[in-house]
């Protein structure tokens, strides 16, 4: 299985990080300005009350007004970047290393391309260093999980950007080790949070209760029907020491399937949120149905007829049954757009 090994690393960076401590609680407010490498400009005011407190990974995190120079690490996600986006507040990223070259919804992957990232050269964890951090004066900084705040992957810690007048947000389920807990729910956190920070609570409520209707409009359409079993895996990844690594197992993964009719061919295969098997494991379990999740893939599709193809015991292989996916089957505020596109697959009549 060939390896984009940044990616890879990247990915499971995401999946097998050590927890790292969070700060004491921040208060006040940092730099304002523009994009990096642009001349400053004011960002929109926002409409929001102020002070804002959040308790993130178990501190206070206080802001006095919207933060106006916004840096989003990689973390192999693009949830907090397509969070902000989501909530119009793409003018106040000064430098965003998130992408996963497509996006579910229309025009959003242009969107994340075209955003400032600071002309800044990533580390060899790839995500932003120490020195660079600093040097692009955020007031807020968004991390995936806890890992982009170690200072043993040579990044600034969140005491170091307290110190410079940054305040720091690590997203839901992403303080411990693993995010095998995660449900969509935290998808609908992350905007309530970022709607709180930027002052726009209302718009991110109107964003929560579209995706639940969605995602109830499909359940109902669904209803009782039988529950394949289907393989969530990323294309073209190996995280781990046999074939089949970058399988997912638990987290959010799990949620999206339930709610669109389906269940996991693999969740007992691991206690962790990824298994690593061998071909044989694979070859031997029913699978009815297979969701690709492309992370910087440029053929996702021929990936997904080649594994059907490897595996044609499989009654997957026999139906063709499969959906190539992204950034929808991850956190991030367009979950509603996985599980619709699953439950279509799993479940044509009822659409």
């Amino acid at each position: 299985m060939p390896t984009p090994r940044p990616a890879a690393i990247a990915l499971a960076t995401l999946l097998c990080l050590a927890a790292a401590g969070c700060s004491e609680a921040d208060s006040g407010s940092g730099a304002d300005g523009g994009k990096a490498g642009s001349a400053d400009k004011a960002p929109p005011a926002a409409q929001g009350a102020y002070p804002v407190t959040l308790k993130n990974c178990g501190r206070d995190q206080t802001f006095g007004k919207a933060p106006g120079r916004v840096v989003v690490m990689n973390g192999a996600s693009v949830a907090e970047v397509s969070t902000l986006l989501a909530l119009g507040q793409g003018d106040r990223i000064v430098s965003n290393q998130q992408t996963y070259g497509m996006s579910e919804v229309p025009g959003r992957a242009e969107e994340i391309k075209d955003l400032p990232t600071g002309g800044l050269k990533p580390n060899d964890a790839f995500d932003i260093p120490r020195e660079a951090m600093i040097s692009l004066r955020p007031d807020f900084v968004l991390s995936t999980t806890s890992y982009g705040f170690d200072a043993k992957n040579g990044f600034a810690t969140r005491e170091q950007l307290k110190e410079v007048g940054a305040r720091t947000y690590i997203s839901p389920e992403g303080c411990g080790q693993d995010n095998l807990n995660m449900t969509i729910d935290d998808s609908y956190t992350l905007l309530r949070d970022m709607g709180k920070v930027f002052g726009v609570e209302e718009k991110a409520e109107k964003l929560v209760a579209t995706e639940r209707q969605n995602i109830a409009d499909v359940a109902n359409k669904v209803g009782d029907a039988k529950r394949p079993k289907v393989m969530v895996i990323f294309s073209n990844m190996t995280m781990g020491g046999n074939d089949f690594s970058s399988v997912a197992a638990h987290g959010i993964y799990n949620d999206i399937l339930a709610k669109a009719g389906g269940s996991n061919a693999f969740a007992s295969a691991s206690k962790t949120s990824f298994a690593d098997l061998s071909k044989e494991k694979v070859a031997a379990t029913d699978v009815d149905a297979l969701v690709v999740v492309s992370y910087n893939d440029p053929d996702p599709t021929a990936y997904a007829k080649k594994l059907l193809k490897e595996f044609p015991q499989w009654p997957a292989a026999k139906k063709n049954k499969f959906v190539v996916l992204s950034d929808s089957m991850y956190l991030g505020p367009s979950n509603d757009m996985a599980v619709e596109k699953i439950a279509r697959m799993l479940h044509p009549d009822a659409f």
